[in-house]
């Protein structure tokens, strides 16, 4: 009589999730392999749509079921990289280092082209020359907060993933 092998997600940890590929905000699980001990970093074995999510109910398009090769892809950027002008090279920077380049580029944008009043002297406090992309894939509380954030600099440009 054969062996019975285990399921192959039999130990794992499954996490839901949305796509990120699209509008739709498709649904799916994850299944991560790993001991959980504290310094160990799980793997992601399995992605498949989710049966309960209200808007695929299961079904994943082509790029959805390509989630676990975008995932394990050796071309996957997975830390930051500058390109300083003039330079012909991209170099890995930490995450600190580009949220803090990030937010000196804001700000020195914003402090130089911040438009307080229109031509006839009305409170605008309007930032025109930098504009925010939205994740399509964003919660509706973490889409919230964004724009809240974006227009309380004063950010005109703003856009969502799911126009492009």
């Amino acid at each position: 009589m054969a062996e019975v092998r285990a399921f192959k997600l039999s130990r794992t940890t499954e996490t839901r999730s949305t796509c990120p590929y699209c509008s739709v905000s498709c649904g799916v699980i994850m299944y991560t392999l790993g001991d959980k001990a504290k310094n160990v970093k799980s793997r992601i074995i399995h992605i498949e749509g989710d049966p309960d999510h209200p808007v695929n109910r299961g079904t994943l398009c082509p790029k959805g079921a390509g989630l676990l090769d975008f995932v394990h892809s050796p071309n996957r950027l997975t830390h930051p990289e500058v390109r300083e002008p003039g330079s012909k090279e991209w170099k890995k920077i930490s995450w600190d280092e580009a949220m803090t380049r990030i937010a000196k580029h804001m700000k020195a944008d914003r402090d130089a082209n911040f438009v307080e009043t229109n031509d006839k002297g009305v409170t605008v406090n309007r930032w025109n020359t930098t504009g925010l992309l939205v994740s399509s894939a964003s919660s509706n509380e973490s889409g919230y907060l964004t724009v809240k954030m974006a227009r309380g600099l004063g950010m005109v440009a703003l856009d969502t993933q799911a126009r492009i």
